[in-house]
């Protein structure tokens, strides 16, 4: 059974890998996106199957670096509804089996869409927004860094999106607890774990022996970030591990490279310890394998995500990960086999895992050997399967008497062949 299904999303995340498996396994996929056609393409996705807002994506990325610069005020009220109008008056146009809408911008089409026979999923790539809220007041509180937290007009929104929708897709077992924490009903929400593209990010045997020849050797282990960086991903507690490593030398040796954008609120952080690790701007996704091929572990002490692809980027790498109780990592790492699961604000517990790894040189190689041989990485293919069975299960659900009554006219089509 093949389905009609609308992807909506202002930006990219993982919408693009989603579409393009979607499509490969033989669905009636169409990307809306604020990405211009041609961007589009580059990630391997058709352009005619792509309806672009391009102007709105342009407006979006100059209203942050003024907003960023202290000249203009973002103004979230205006682009969020913006793009939802857009998306609606596309949407509404003709017949679908499933919209699969990115929250905070969904509103208008789920309105369009109430009464009829469609799937309506809102992909949550966060925690619940009112938890997501509530632990970056913390963090700002914490560390007395004003954080980029979710205004009371989105939290607004996306609460009205969360009752209007047939279900909510969440990244990972952390997130939809959170819905669970907030009152949402449990048969409302799903799961959908991210995958990567193993073409691109699964590395040569000859990586990994080099890898595991290098941990051995004795050198400085090579400890590898991927991201933002920002306080919601944990960089106030990474510097302080940083910094706590680097007064001691006795606690290991460590070579420590981040790759990704700097925030605003992070700059004066970085500032204090651009010393004690190697800084490189946001690279493009083609380009990750050869980082993550150069590294021995991967650290990611986020405070909180939906998932964070980067740990399924480098866990297809062969890379064994640290990262937080608050993302995917739960769902993907075996704790210690394939990585290990620790607090969130708990630099010593980073410092403390890092000394293990470094006083455990034999143990952490087998470790790179054990993810490489005997672990399976998800693929994009395994998350558009799982995908399609939810949207199967979810539509049969909720349609069950309309399809049994009206199978042909409820448009979906069944694969004969």
């Amino acid at each position: 059974m093949k389905l009609k299904i609308a992807i909506v999303v202002h930006g990219r995340f993982h919408a693009f890998d989603l579409a393009r498996a979607l499509l490969r396994r033989g669905n009636d996929v169409t990307l809306f996106t604020n990405y211009p056609k041609w961007a589009v393409e580059r990630f391997d996705f058709p352009r005619e199957r792509v309806r672009s807002f391009w102007g709105h994506g342009v407006l979006t990325r100059a209203a942050r670096g003024l907003h960023n610069r202290n000249i203009f005020r973002y103004r979230e009220e205006w682009f969020h509804t913006m793009f939802g109008r857009w998306a609606s008056a596309e949407i509404e146009k003709e017949h679908w089996d499933v919209v699969h809408l990115w929250s905070g911008v969904s509103e208008e089409i789920l309105q369009v869409l109430e009464s009829r026979p469609t799937l309506k999923l809102i992909m949550r790539g966060s925690a619940h927004i009112d938890v997501q809220a509530r632990l970056l007041e913390e963090e700002e509180h914490r560390t007395g860094m004003p954080q980029d937290r979710p205004s009371q007009w989105i939290i607004a929104r996306e609460r009205r999106e969360y009752e209007l929708s047939d279900a909510i897709v969440t990244l990972s077992s952390f997130a939809r607890d959170t819905f669970i924490a907030e009152g949402i009903d449990p048969t409302r929400l799903l799961l959908l774990p991210l995958g990567a593209n193993l073409q691109t990010f699964r590395p040569s045997a000859e990586v990994i022996g080099a890898r595991c020849q290098r941990i051995l050797s004795g050198e400085p282990l090579q400890v590898l970030y991927v991201g933002a960086l920002s306080f919601q991903k944990g960089l106030y507690d990474l510097a302080a591990a940083l910094k706590s490593i680097h007064e001691d030398p006795s606690q290991g040796r460590f070579s420590f490279r981040f790759v990704g954008p700097v925030v605003p609120e992070a700059t004066k952080l970085l500032g204090e310890i651009k010393h004690l690790a190697e800084f490189i701007p946001k690279r493009p996704q083609r380009e990750l394998p050869d980082w993550y091929a150069q590294a021995d572990l991967f650290i990611f002490s986020t405070i909180q995500d939906g998932y964070a692809a980067v740990l399924a980027q480098a866990n297809a790498s062969g890379l064994p990960i640290l990262t937080t109780t608050n993302c995917g990592g739960p769902n993907l790492i075996q704790d210690g086999e394939t990585g290990w699961i620790l607090p969130i604000r708990s630099p010593e517990s980073f410092t403390e895992r890092l000394k293990w790894c470094d006083a455990h040189r034999e143990e952490l190689a087998s470790m790179v050997r054990r993810i490489y041989n005997d672990c399976r990485p998800r693929d994009w293919t395994d998350v558009a399967a799982d995908f399609e069975n939810i949207c199967l299960s979810e539509y049969t659900k909720i349609f069950e008497r309309t399809l049994t009554e009206y199978p042909i006219n409820m448009g979906l089509r069944v694969n004969t062949g």
